[in-house]
């Protein structure tokens, strides 16, 4: 039997919250795709806003399904959304423009599966298990498209346009001649194993950093949004490797702007958690403890 151990009360439902982030990645996601269209590379930085908008949302499921008294467990769920949402990411990237819906369709079936395994097999019977799991899976998914869109310029395995990185193979100038080159790559350069350990630490850190009595929503979602746009910053420096200065240098300046501007909020919203707090007194000790 499992027992609800903190209740969500107050802001804004994790359905609407889990329609926007849907709804805003994928917006995102087919932005960055202009990318293609236009054969240049200056749309890429619509990929990372893709990604912070999937991870909001995700720090949110996070958040519901910690509810039910697994907070030790919340780090294992940043791995396991990457875990299960690199399968999908992958799989789908090889349908070009119909890769964020593949991907989506490919997560949430992965999702399914991993959630009735931790339910019925491993016995956890939490409720919103299933449908938690299948959040994240697609949350991971997306996240990674979104970056990877970013650090490259697009999320599929082949770009039809000459400007863009393939994901698995880039080329070098030898003597003058370009020779392919699979190190140069977003999944040969292990660029997408740094993104898929950035991207889990921001979708687990903000409840991890925000729990307790003084729990408030804006602040965690805040602080998720600041999580994501340091990643998008990293992720644009090592984007230099793939995409012009330009492109890279442009997704750098809006993240540091979308940082300066959530870090600055976040700090406000501690600030006013915290003074709210400034006149409990201690908690009494019973006679006789």
């Amino acid at each position: 039997m499992t027992v609800k151990v903190e209740v969500i009360e107050g802001g804004v439902p994790h359905q609407k919250i889990l329609i926007a982030g849907l709804l805003l990645a994928l917006i995102g996601l087919y932005l960055s795709y202009l990318d293609v269209i236009a054969g240049t590379q200056m749309f890429a930085f619509f990929g990372g806003l893709a990604a912070i908008a999937a991870l909001i949302w995700g720090s949110h499921t996070i958040k519901v399904l910690a509810s039910y008294g697994i907070g030790t467990g919340v780090p294992s769920l940043g791995m396991i959304a990457f875990g299960s949402g690199v399968i999908a990411y992958l799989f789908a990237s090889k349908f070009g423009i119909a890769a964020p819906i593949v991907a989506i369709i490919i997560a949430a079936i992965v999702g399914l599966i991993l959630g009735y395994l931790a339910n019925n097999v491993v016995s956890m019977h939490i409720p919103v298990m299933i449908k938690s799991l299948t959040e994240l899976a697609v949350v991971g998914a997306l996240t990674l498209m979104g970056y990877s869109a970013m650090m490259t310029g697009s999320f599929s395995f082949t770009p039809s346009s000459p400007v863009l990185f393939s994901l698995t193979t880039g080329s070098v100038k030898v003597l003058g001649m370009a020779v392919p080159s699979y190190q140069y790559s977003f999944i040969g350069g292990a660029l997408i194993a740094t993104l898929f350990l950035l991207s889990a630490i921001a979708i687990q850190h903000p409840f991890n950093a925000c729990l307790g009595p003084g729990w408030k929503q804006d602040r965690m979602l805040m602080l998720t949004a600041e999580c994501g746009f340091l990643t998008m910053m990293l992720a644009a420096i090592m984007s230099v490797a793939l995409v012009s200065v330009g492109a890279a240098l442009l997704s750098f300046i809006i993240g540091l702007i979308g940082w300066i501007y959530t870090y600055s909020k976040y700090i406000c919203l501690s600030k006013r958690d915290a003074a709210a707090w400034l006149d409990m007194k201690p908690i009494p000790e019973l006679e006789g403890h």
